[in-house]
């Protein structure tokens, strides 16, 4: 249990990061990794919703959809849970953290329909290890560990932002803004790709 679970985590934060190798919710990696205030917070807001949508879509889809053949429904009933849980956490960062709220912006209520979070919830009801389904507790943990790679990869881009700021002044003119932030961020997902195997190799547990 203990292996495996580590293996779930471990594949989730590098093997298949959400943005880095999976390349979803992009536009909150790409426009809140200019301060690390402002990734920190979205990625706390992300984790919980991640972690919080998964440990309700899961049952509901197990006990309620499937079972009575209405999997159609399966990503409607999702959205409607993921936007009550981030009007929930929206309202509380609006009271608890005035200032993280307006840094945040559009970015937050966009979580409700970010791909990562909407991909984590339907791609958990078919996650395997070892040949094995997951159950509630380990799409927990898939859960935890996508958003703790949605935080590594936020971190990370954010440090590369910087350096990328203090030299823009030696960037040809046509690499200035949105080229340069794309081309860096793919050497970043570049990096990423060597970590293929790693949790297999390593733990023996085999996760598709």
């Amino acid at each position: 249990m203990v292996v495996t679970t580590l293996a779930i985590l471990l594949t989730f934060i590098l093997v298949k990061n959400v943005v880095l190798a999976q390349f979803l919710g992009i536009c909150s990696f790409l426009g809140l990794t200019k301060k690390l205030e402002d990734a920190m917070g979205m990625s706390y807001a992300v984790i919980f919703v991640l972690v919080m949508a998964t440990a309700v879509t899961f049952p509901i889809s197990k006990f309620l959809l499937e079972p009575f053949g209405l999997g159609y429904l399966q990503t409607i009933v999702f959205i409607l849970v993921i936007a009550s849980l981030v009007q929930l956490m929206e309202f509380i960062i609006k009271k608890m953290m005035p200032a993280l709220y307006s840094a945040l912006g559009v970015f937050l209520p966009l979580i409700t329909t970010n791909c990562a979070v909407l991909g984590v919830c339907i791609n958990s009801l078919s996650y395997t290890a070892n040949g094995v389904a997951f159950g509630f507790f380990e799409a927990i943990m898939a859960a935890l560990g996508t958003g703790l790679g949605y935080m590594l990869a936020m971190v990370l881009f954010t440090g590369v932002r910087t350096k990328m700021a203090d030299a823009e002044a030696d960037f040809p003119v046509c690499f200035k803004g949105v080229p340069i932030v794309l081309a860096a961020s793919s050497i970043v997902a570049m990096s990423f790709g060597g970590f293929g195997g790693v949790v297999e190799n390593l733990l023996g547990v085999v996760i598709k």
